[in-house]
């Protein structure tokens, strides 16, 4: 007889995920991934907002220093005027212009050591900033003409002595001297150094005031411009951009009062744009400008989703089309920053960078100011 084997029926039962079960699993795991590529998305945003700002951050902090820099020496190299206040060079009526290299595309230069060119805010265009200062490493020292010879002969003229004098001999270096008789002043270009005493200048010297016993002239160096500009978002210094993403700048004098006495002088009593009558200063107006404020706006350029910038109103009811420039409840009403040429403008993150600069070149010269 054949015996039948019994099996257990419990050994034989199958154990394992139920389609519900499995159909359970894939959405819980569908949301997991869907939230871990939410957090992930976030997070590179985030990542890429903090660069960019620190990218910003650094390119106006290098923006400014740059212009800083530059500005602190405006003034640099011209005769000094508590050594001679009758021939002072600030007090020359009119300033003079000189065309230094006989070429009428390039700008002439002139003694302003600091000019601001203003955009206008009515199509959001960044100032102008141009400085003027010598890189010679002495100052300018006025000396005395002690002879009437024509300046552009072969001998030259003679002086007390040629201190600060020489002939720099560089293509692209400008050597220039200024020539003073009172309040009467022109530049001129010096070609030649000789002895202690003889100095020449260029045949293209222009004419106008005589050079005769009692004039002084002094030898400024290498004085040239330092132009800062703003185009296609970069700052430019005399054409050549050297950061990036600087999308505004702009500036005002501080002026003194012009009937206060003695070392009030040189005390700012108020913040100017370089509008109307400041446009194009006069020579005593020029003096009364004793510092100078800047603001630079830097922008992240990476182009969020959404708007993240919103137009500002200073205290002094100054609407911007961006960032504010400062703070102007305590001070004359601040300079108009406008952003709206830029597409998108309120797309992108912005910081502002500002300081105060005190022209100390000029603040020296307050004897004779």
């Amino acid at each position: 007889m054949i015996m039948l084997k019994r099996y257990n029926t419990a050994t034989l039962r199958q154990s394992g995920f139920s389609l519900v079960e499995l159909m359970v699993g894939l959405v819980i795991g569908l949301i997991a991934s869907l939230v871990i590529m939410q957090v992930f998305s976030a997070f590179e945003g985030q990542k890429r907002s903090t660069s960019g700002t620190a990218d910003a951050q650094t390119n106006g902090s290098i923006a400014l220093h740059h212009i800083q820099r530059d500005v602190q020496m405006a003034g640099y190299g011209l005769p000094m005027p508590s050594a001679d206040e009758e021939n002072a060079s600030l007090k020359c009526d009119p300033s003079p212009v000189f065309d230094h290299d006989d070429d009428p595309a390039t700008p002439n230069l002139d003694i302003f050591p600091l000019v601001i060119e203003d955009g206008g805010s009515a199509d959001g265009e960044s100032d102008v900033v141009t400085v003027r200062f010598s890189l010679t490493a002495m100052g300018a020292v006025p000396v005395e003409i002690v002879s009437e010879a024509n300046a552009t002969s072969a001998g030259g003229l003679t002086a007390e002595n040629n201190i600060g004098c020489q002939n720099i001999g560089k293509v692209d270096d400008i050597n220039i001297a200024l020539i003073s008789q009172g309040t009467l002043c022109r530049m001129a270009r010096i070609v030649g150094v000789d002895g202690d005493d003889k100095i020449s200048l260029a045949a293209s010297t222009p004419t106008g005031v005589p050079i005769a016993n009692g004039a002084k002239i002094a030898c400024m160096g290498n004085w040239q411009d330092y132009r800062y500009d703003i185009v296609d978002n970069q700052l430019r210094l005399n054409g050549s951009p050297i950061v990036s993403e600087i999308v505004s700048m702009q500036a005002q004098y501080g002026v003194s009062d012009p009937i206060v006495p003695g070392d009030a002088k040189n005390q700012v009593v108020s913040w100017v744009n370089a509008t109307g009558a400041w446009a194009a200063p006069t020579v005593a107006d020029r003096n009364r400008i004793k510092a100078v404020r800047i603001v630079v706006v830097a922008r992240n350029n990476l182009l969020e989703k959404d708007d993240v910038t919103n137009q500002c109103t200073t205290p002094k009811g100054v609407e911007n089309n961006g960032p504010c420039a400062w703070d102007d409840a305590d001070v004359d009403a601040a300079p108009t920053i406008d952003l709206s040429a830029i597409d998108n403008w309120q797309r992108y993150r912005y910081k502002t960078f500002g300081t105060i600069i005190p022209l100390r070149n000029i603040i020296w010269s307050r004897d004779v100011l």
